[in-house]
C-alpha cells in the first residue's frame, strides 16, 4: 500500500497476535528510523521479541518502538516523526498503537542507551493485531479549523487527512488557522496534546502537499 492507503486504514489496535515481524519488515523500519533520528535529533528504537516494555499490559505486544529524546517542543517533534513511523510500519502490513501511559517506561528506559538529558516519553506497539481496529469519531471539520476567507482547495485537503490522525483518547484537541496564506496549528488542553500536535501536522503535510511547519 502507498502512504495514503496507509492513512485511510490504520487503526488503533490493542491486542496481537503471538506472531513474530519477519526479519525484512523489522530491518526496513531500523532504516527508516535511523533517517528519522538523523534528521530529528530524536533517539527513537526498534525493539523486537522483547517482552518487559508491555509484561502485564496491552495483550501480546512483543515489538513496539520507544519514543525517547530531548530538548524543546520534544513531546510535539515526538508526534511529528512518530506519526512517520506508524505510518511506514502500516505500510510493512504491521498494525500499530501509540501508548503513553500502558507500558513499562523505566524497563524500556534500562533498555536504550540513552543521552545525558535524554528521556522516554511514550511508545508505538507493533505486531499483527487480532483485528485491524476500527475508524475512530471524528469532529466536524469546522471544529478543527478556521480559516480567513474561502478555504483553499489544499488546505481542504489537508484537513481532511487530519481527521484520520489518532489523537489520545481521539480527543482531537487542537486547532489549524490559515490567515495571510499562512497555516499554524496549536494544541488544546488535554492528554497528549502536544504529542497529537505533532501527529496532525504530519498528517496535514503528507494531505495538503505543502511543508509548513519547521520541526
Amino acid at each position: 500500500m502507498d502512504i495514503f492507503e496507509a492513512i485511510q486504514n490504520r487503526h488503533s489496535v490493542r491486542n496481537y497476535l503471538d506472531t513474530p515481524i519477519p526479519e525484512e519488515a523489522a530491518e526496513k523500519l531500523r532504516g527508516v528510523i535511523e533517517d528519522v533520528n538523523r534528521e530529528s535529533g530524536l533517539h527513537f528504537a526498534l525493539f523486537t521479541q522483547e517482552t518487559t516494555g508491555f509484561a502485564g499490559k496491552l495483550k501480546n505486544v512483543r515489538n513496539y518502538i520507544a519514543f525517547a529524546g530531548s530538548g524543546e517542543n520534544l513531546e510535539e517533534r515526538i508526534g511529528y516523526y512518530g506519526a512517520k513511523l506508524m505510518l511506514e510500519a502500516q505500510m510493512l502490513g504491521l498494525n500499530s498503537c501509540w501508548v503513553a501511559m500502558s507500558f513499562n517506561k523505566g524497563a524500556v528506559t534500562k533498555l536504550m542507551a540513552l543521552q545525558e538529558g535524554e528521556k522516554v516519553v511514550n511508545a508505538l506497539a507493533l505486531g499483527y493485531g487480532e483485528t485491524q481496529g476500527i475508524p475512530h469519531r471524528t469532529k466536524p471539520m469546522d471544529k478543527l479549523c478556521r480559516c480567513d476567507g474561502p478555504m483553499p482547495d489544499w488546505f481542504r485537503k489537508g484537513m481532511e487527512t487530519v481527521m484520520l490522525a489518532p489523537t489520545a483518547i481521539n480527543q482531537q484537541q487542537f486547532l489549524f488557522t490559515l490567515s495571510d496564506g499562512t497555516v499554524r496549528a496549536k494544541a488544546k488542553l488535554g492528554p497528549c496534546s502536544q504529542i497529537d500536535l505533532g501527529i496532525v501536522k504530519y498528517y496535514f503535510e503528507l494531505g495538503s502537499g505543502k511543508k509548513v511547519f519547521s520541526q
